[in-house]
């Protein structure tokens, strides 16, 4: 396959993304490739970590390949897309309780589908140039992959305001935020992988201070902006407040689905409420993506951001009004459709 190489190379199974022109967007047939290597190399004595990493300085991977997503919505095929999230959700949670070390080299744009195949490893390491988020909220999603987990055990209300705005996040926010573990100058990447490759001992992974974000001294404002009980109140209390925080907040979600963020902020609040672990929050992230071409906002989202690239989507609901009896309906059990986990 020429959008992956797959290999063993030392003590180390190795998983590099080769599409830079797509910004290593990944697609259903990458999906499967990661997932087969990972269920081979887990039981091979051989292999003493696995590192996945990307060609190209643009981009680790900035999401899913939506096109064929989008292509078969359009016409009513609602199983294709279904069936790419339940099996790229099995990939998520299976990096998730890999039982070897998994190392993420992570430099700039890592987004969506990129957070889900990276920041589920045990080692995760970012750049000057990174940019981590979660932007499904614009295309009429709910932050999926697994990211809905690492929002809700963010500190305070910052998987709220994250997930809301799509905001991205440097290298120190991201280890702030809870995206990332270390940070590594990329120019230091070959060397360190070498190490790996040779002697399977993640020791000598060792991470530098990065240059400061600014999470960490927005976090009390943030945390009295976005503690609302659904996104009615986080409207509300974005609208009294008179600072620049609030206002740009309140800029990027007028852009966003309405729905999606109701559903994002219910999401959130159960998970963080429950504890929730990662199958937990993939199952409840799959309730949404399952009806999100039939009922949500998903193809809209993709005509106005991806296709025709108007940036005017029709969108559902009006923030005016955030509807969160439709986003209660929406994150509903799906019965003998629910999430599995089994090939």
């Amino acid at each position: 396959m020429t959008d992956i190489s797959i290999r063993k190379t030392g003590r180390a199974g190795r998983i590099t993304l080769t599409r830079p022109k797509a910004l290593n967007a990944m697609s259903y047939d990458m999906c499967l490739a990661i997932e087969k290597a990972l269920d081979d190399w887990a039981t091979d004595d051989d292999v003493a970590l696995v590192i996945i990493d990307a060609e190209g300085d643009k981009a680790f991977c900035a999401g899913g390949d939506i096109q064929q997503l989008y292509d078969t919505g359009r016409a009513g095929n609602f199983a294709y897309g279904q069936t790419f999230w339940r099996d790229e959700y099995r990939l998520n949670a299976k990096i998730a309780e890999y039982p070897k070390p998994y190392i993420a080299f992570m430099q700039g744009f890592t987004m969506g589908g990129g957070v889900g195949i990276s920041c589920h490893g045990s080692h995760r390491i970012v750049c000057d140039s990174s940019q981590i988020a979660m932007p499904e909220c614009g295309i009429g999603l709910v932050p999926d992959v697994g990211g809905s987990l690492i929002l809700a055990n963010a500190p305070g209300r910052l998987g709220e305001y994250l997930g809301l705005t799509t905001s991205r996040m440097g290298p120190a926010d991201a280890i702030y935020a809870g995206f990332a573990d270390s940070y590594i100058p990329q120019d230091h990447w070959p060397a360190i992988i070498e190490k790996l490759e040779e002697t399977g001992d993640v020791g000598h992974i060792k991470g530098q201070t990065p240059p400061s974000g600014s999470l960490h001294d927005q976090q009390p404002e943030i945390d009295a902006l976005f503690d609302g009980a659904d996104l009615a109140a986080i409207v509300t209390a974005l609208e009294a407040s008179d600072s620049d925080l609030a206002a740009s907040a309140l800029k990027s979600m007028r852009r966003n689905s309405p729905l999606s963020m109701a559903s994002t902020v219910e999401i959130l609040h159960r998970l963080r409420g429950a504890g929730g672990d990662i199958r937990h929050a993939l199952e409840l992230e799959y309730r949404f993506t399952f009806r999100a071409m039939e009922h949500g906002d998903f193809l809209e989202g993709i005509r106005a951001a991806v296709i025709d690239k108007d940036r005017s989507p029709n969108w559902q609901h009006d923030l005016a009004a955030p509807p969160t009896a439709a986003a209660e309906k929406m994150l509903l059990p799906l019965g003998p459709d629910a999430m599995t986990f089994k090939t």
